[in-house]
């Protein structure tokens, strides 16, 4: 009997109906994870605690008060300080937009997750408000600014936000979504709205190509395209009623395509050079007198030995924003410290540093640091065995920035107090946040009397390469320290083999503000000197799996700079142009840089050798 031939689907096909598939499931499987709240309060929950709650709804939003009463109900009963409240007739692809960004069932528990909802309604407790600086009572926010509300919202109730399906709250007339409005829209979720239009079509045109060149199989990607609203959202039991379900499933290649494009226009538009501001105008006037003072003169001899045996280890420009100046990073022959040299003034580190952390780019250096939570949590882990099964009593993060190691580290430790110090005003965010009980601001050595002896555990994650003079540093978390007391270090480990592989390209060089490269038996013996013992050193286990796709980031931006940055030249079509390009053509390269990243974390953590080093070292008792 002859078998019966395996029909062959085309690879493109294959994926795209894998991912298609995949993605509708989890949609579905995501929507019915989301609560939903009774018409009305049961009677045997009791009447429920409406003060101390406030209802922000959009324009054109009403909700009743049976709706706000169950609301504070489910609040209460979860232990939810916010609440997004997502009406039963949400448009469909506003639906699944959302279901692709959020899982409910662990949006909750992720403190460092961003907040995300539907923008018509979200309830808040009052002292959630007052902290996060909202007025409840002002002006009616659109959906774009409640977005960002329950974006910003979520910081100030990290643990618990929540959403939830309410019956019996519409969104009202929703008019055709414009360019602007869904740009905006996306802005308000942290999200590029040109990169995701970008996406989208180029999603698109590969569902065309699939069907004009694979037949059948391309035929069923797009089917399943087409039909993925209502097979998500639709049928029986679904706790949604898109109210343009039908038109939204018919319609969907061309509203989609429409969509895109629009988005697409208004992220161009909206993307026209920052105009002359005071920002741009301090930048103009720092510059004036050139970059020449913003550096010390160069030191003949290694800062951590003394040896006069020095060499250039790489010299590169500002590949992180962009502004004016080269940078040499010299190595002893004798230690193998690497540092910087000529290193930078003062002046110069807020020069270099300004509108990085904060300001311009302080949302998107959020962004990056509110996704290490594995890593936050990894090192939390690293005192388990060394300290009682409750925990440290008191916690001194140095160099926290916005708090997010100590916010995520609750998770481990919810019994410790978490303060933290760092120099920029994000600390004092931080504070308000909640993410850390005590913030000081400043120095840390400034602190060296004032905190003698107060903490179990200091840390140092990826600070003291920042740091101008990092013996210091060691010497003032030693006096932090009572006596048995923890101190732990991470660092970028300038022996790693991806330094010489990547040169200028590796991305732990972090020029120009990484000042100090320790090598990891020189802060060894520095513990040592200082009355440490090492209890655990680990290299593979604190990798950063960022080696290829940084190379490529770096590489790109030295290509083709931001050609809106407030400290350069005024942006001209020409430069616009080659940047849009260049992000275009790096596009694959960084989709292989994920790949090879993977591959090199597996490798790292197998052989314990990667781009960073952690210790855990106990101060000895005298």
């Amino acid at each position: 009997m002859t078998p019966l031939p395996i029909p062959r689907v085309p690879w493109t096909s294959a994926v795209l109906l894998a991912a298609l598939g995949a993605g509708t499931v989890r949609a579905g499987r995501r929507l019915r994870a989301v609560p939903v709240l009774p018409a009305a309060p049961s009677a045997a929950a009791g009447v429920p605690r409406a003060a101390g709650w406030r209802l922000l709804t959009a324009r054109g939003v009403e909700a009743d008060a049976a709706t706000f009463l169950s609301a504070c109900a489910h609040a209460e009963r979860e232990g939810l300080r916010v609440l997004d409240l997502l009406p039963a007739d949400l448009p469909a692809e506003r639906a699944l937009g959302l279901l692709r960004l959020v899982d409910p069932a662990r949006y909750q528990a992720d403190r460092l997750g961003e907040g995300r909802g539907a923008g018509f309604a979200v309830l808040a407790a009052e002292e959630v408000l007052a902290r996060a600086g909202v007025d409840p009572d002002g002006p009616r926010p659109g959906p774009a600014e409640l977005l960002a509300l329950t974006r910003r919202l979520k910081e100030y109730a990290a643990g618990a936000t929540g959403l939830a399906i309410a019956p019996a709250l519409s969104c009202g007339p929703q008019p055709e979504t414009t360019g602007p409005a869904r740009a905006a829209e996306l802005r308000a979720h942290g999200l590029p709205p040109g990169a995701l239009a970008a996406a989208q079509l180029a999603g698109l045109a590969l569902l065309a190509g699939a069907v004009v060149r694979q037949g059948r199989w391309g035929a069923a990607a797009a089917g399943l395209y087409w039909l993925q609203p209502y097979l998500a959202l639709g049928g029986p039991g679904s706790p949604l009623r898109p109210a343009d379900l039908a038109r939204a499933t018919a319609a969907r290649p061309v509203r989609s395509l429409g969509a895109a494009v629009r988005t697409a226009a208004a992220a161009r538009r909206g993307g026209g050079g920052e105009p002359v501001s005071g920002r741009a105008a301090a930048y103009r006037a720092d510059l004036a007198a050139g970059t020449d003072r913003f550096f010390e003169a160069r030191r003949p001899d290694c800062p951590w030995c003394g040896s006069g045996r020095l060499a250039v280890r790489v010299r590169v420009p500002d590949l992180l924003q962009g502004k004016p100046g080269r940078f040499a990073l010299e190595r002893c022959q004798d230690c193998g410290h690497v540092f910087q040299n000529p290193r930078l003034s003062p002046e110069g580190l807020e020069f270099y540093y300004r509108d990085f952390y904060d300001g311009r780019g302080g949302e998107g250096a959020g962004t990056v640091f509110g996704r290490l939570g594995p890593s936050y949590r990894a090192r939390a882990e690293m005192l388990r065995g060394h300290v009682g099964g409750a925990g440290p009593e008191s916690w001194l993060d140095v160099g926290t920035g916005h708090g997010h190691f100590c916010n995520a580290a609750r998770e481990v430790w919810p019994g410790t107090r978490f303060d933290g110090l760092d120099m920029g005003d994000g600390i004092l965010e931080a504070e308000r946040r909640g993410w850390v009980e005590t913030g000081y601001q400043g120095q840390f050595p400034e602190f060296a009397s004032k905190l003698a002896g107060r903490y179990e555990v200091v840390s140092m994650y990826h600070y003291l390469e920042h740091t101008r003079d990092p013996l210091a540093e060691l010497d003032t978390a030693a006096a932090a320290l009572a006596p048995g007391g923890f101190l732990t270090v991470e660092v970028p480990d300038p022996e790693s083999r991806m330094a010489d592989l990547l040169g200028g390209a590796w991305l732990p060089w972090f020029q120009p503000q990484h000042q100090h490269l320790v090598p990891a038996a020189n802060l060894r013996e520095a513990l040592a000197d200082r009355g440490f013992t090492v209890l655990v050193e680990e290299h593979g286990a604190a990798h950063q799996g960022n080696d290829f796709f940084g190379a490529v980031a770096l590489t790109a931006a030295r290509l083709a700079p931001d050609p809106d940055r407030p400290w350069g030249p005024p942006a001209t079509p020409r430069a616009r142009a080659r940047a849009s390009l260049v992000r275009t053509a790096a596009l694959p390269c960084f989709a292989a840089a994920a790949a090879l990243d993977t591959l090199r974390s597996t490798a790292a953590r197998l052989t314990d050798g990667g781009n960073a080093y952690r210790v855990l070292a106990r101060k000895d008792t005298p």
